[in-house]
Order: C-alpha cells, then structure tokens, then sequence
C-alpha cells in the first residue's frame, strides 16, 4: 500500500507520535514513581500501536508479529518494576511475612 492513498493513517500516525511525546514527557516529569511507571506503560502500548499502524500502511503484517513480542515485554517489564517499587525486591520467599513459630501453630 502506498502511503498517499491513506491519509487517514498518516494523521494516525502523527496522533500515535505526538501521544509518544506527551507520554515521555509525563514520563520525563513524574511527579511520583507511579506516574512514570503509567507512562512508560502507556509509551510500551503506543509503541505497538504505532508498530502496527506501519506494519498495515507498508503491507508487511509480519511486523504484527515484532508488535505482539513488544507488547508482552512491556506488560512483564512493567510487572517487574511496579514489584520492584512497592517491595524492594523482585523475588519473595514469602518466609519474610511469617513470624517463627506461627506455623506450627496452623
């Protein structure tokens, strides 16, 4: 497909771009931690839009597939440091919250 016969997805594409910016930019600013965590998710799950929006204007849906593995990696990497932020850590034995002795008593 050619890119002039839709211009309808070029003005998509610069809305994605332009939310990209605004997204980094709140990203950027903060104020809290938990404001750069949403917008470094929501920039992840622009970018997949944005991934697929090309992969539809070029004709190439094998690029769907860069977009899903993209997406995946931003949902995990953002689990990862939501859990890294609110505990310290990233892995939990969960021995830590048992006082010894309580669980003999069951």
């Amino acid at each position: 497909m050619s890119m002039e016969a839709h211009p309808m997805l070029l003005a998509a594409t610069a809305a994605i771009l332009v939310t990209l910016l605004l997204a980094l930019v709140r990203a950027l600013r903060g104020p809290t931690h938990y404001d750069r965590i949403a917008a470094i998710n929501m920039f992840g799950t622009k970018t997949v839009l944005l991934i697929a929006v090309v992969a539809f204007i070029s004709g190439r849906m094998d690029l769907l597939d860069i977009a899903l593995v993209y997406a995946l990696i931003n949902f995990i990497g953002v689990i990862a440091v939501l859990r890294l932020v609110a505990h310290g850590e990233f892995h939990s034995t969960g021995s830590e919250d048992i006082e010894p002795g309580e669980a003999d008593r069951g």
